[in-house]
């Protein structure tokens, strides 16, 4: 795709080649003996936490933090060199933003309504997606990963279909979020395609979350700023959740690509397949128009997107590939093939059951 050129060299600067690779060396995962496992468990255990640091394009910092290399409270208590309190569970009371709980008597209008269901519906159908690797992931660690991310995901649909969902409040049509999610039909959907895309193998499912999550990240960064109060706080939420996401995808992407002739084969694989699916995030459709100030436009996300995905890309020596950009149509009602077979999964308990409760 002639618009999605990878800036590679201006980055060099900004994410210092070696940076990455020093807590991701290539290589490190074709060593599979246990013993080895162990060893570099250890040796994790030690290291300062890693954290890589450098500007976008836009000027804003973005950073991405090996999870390995992270102490827990407890490892930190142990070495007398706590930051932050020791593993303690308790129950406090969390003040959320009113926007956020519907404690508000904000109604959407409907062209805000129908911005909320394009951003609630790719959250959706994401986080349906990703459920089904519980119990399925390659290792233990990843199905808790990967549950959790999926929990993150299906929270931000939530508050954005509650919020589309006030546009037909007091109506005849009043619907609420349980309907939007499970009663309509496969062309009232507005995800985008990319977010419909087969969990695959786990390269796959990494391939698509790695550029997910990059997108996402500068969405809500961008909507932070909107002059919609309700969209505004749902973004500060979001945004630190989706921080988190984009560097599993990060981390799960240099260990890929730097692993096995195997893993790097299917990652590059799987980033090929995803990456026809990538253009539709950033079409400025007419709706965008109407919602100048409240909406952030998709165009001017993709800098942002593009610088780092380059620095990710760079460091695992791999390519942005060289194919042509889907169609889409998933903000017009068009799916991808394998949509009616997902909806069809995630309604079926509720419209068999319809009013149940528990």
């Amino acid at each position: 795709m002639s618009d999605s050129t990878s800036p590679r060299g201006s980055l060099s600067d900004a994410f210092p080649r070696g940076s990455l690779s020093d807590a991701f060396p290539r290589g490190s995962l074709s060593e599979r003996s246990e013993t080895k496992r162990v060893e570099r468990g250890a040796q994790r255990r030690d290291e300062t936490p890693t954290e890589v640091q450098a500007s976008t394009p836009s000027g804003r910092s973005t950073r991405f933090v090996s999870p390995s290399a992270r102490s827990t409270p407890r490892e930190e208590a142990a070495r007398g060199e706590s930051k932050r309190p020791a593993p303690h569970v308790t129950v406090d009371e969390v003040e959320l933003a009113a926007e956020l709980t519907g404690d508000t008597d904000t109604t959407a209008t409907p062209a805000v309504a129908e911005y909320a269901l394009w951003l609630g519906d790719d959250a959706l159908i994401l986080s349906q997606q990703l459920g089904g690797w519980i119990a399925h992931a390659p290792e233990l660690e990843e199905d808790v990963a990967l549950g959790n991310i999926a929990l993150d995901l299906l929270g931000h649909a939530r508050s954005l279909l509650h919020y589309a969902s006030t546009a037909w409040a007091g109506t005849t049509d009043g619907r609420s979020e349980d309907d939007l999610a499970y009663f309509r039909d496969e062309a009232d959907f507005r995800s985008a395609w990319l977010f419909e895309q087969p969990n695959g193998d786990f390269a796959q499912t990494i391939a698509r979350q790695l550029t997910a999550s990059a997108y996402m990240f500068e969405l809500y960064s961008a909507l932070r700023a909107s002059k919609d109060a309700t969209l505004a706080a749902v973004a500060e939420k979001a945004l630190k959740e989706v921080d988190y996401h984009r560097d599993h995808a990060v981390q799960w992407t240099l260990r890929l690509a730097g692993g096995t002739e195997e893993s790097r084969r299917r990652i590059i694989r799987a980033l090929r397949d995803v990456w026809p699916y990538v253009d539709e995030l950033f079409r400025d459709e007419p709706l965008i128009d109407e919602l100048g100030g409240i909406a952030a436009r998709p165009s001017t996300l993709r800098p942002g997107f593009d610088a780092a995905i380059a620095a990710v890309f760079t460091e695992a020596e791999l390519d942005i590939p060289d194919v042509s950009a889907s169609s889409g149509g998933g903000r017009r009602g068009r799916h991808f093939p394998t949509m009616g077979h997902l909806l069809a999964e995630m309604q079926v308990l509720a419209r068999q059951h319809p009013g149940a409760s528990w």
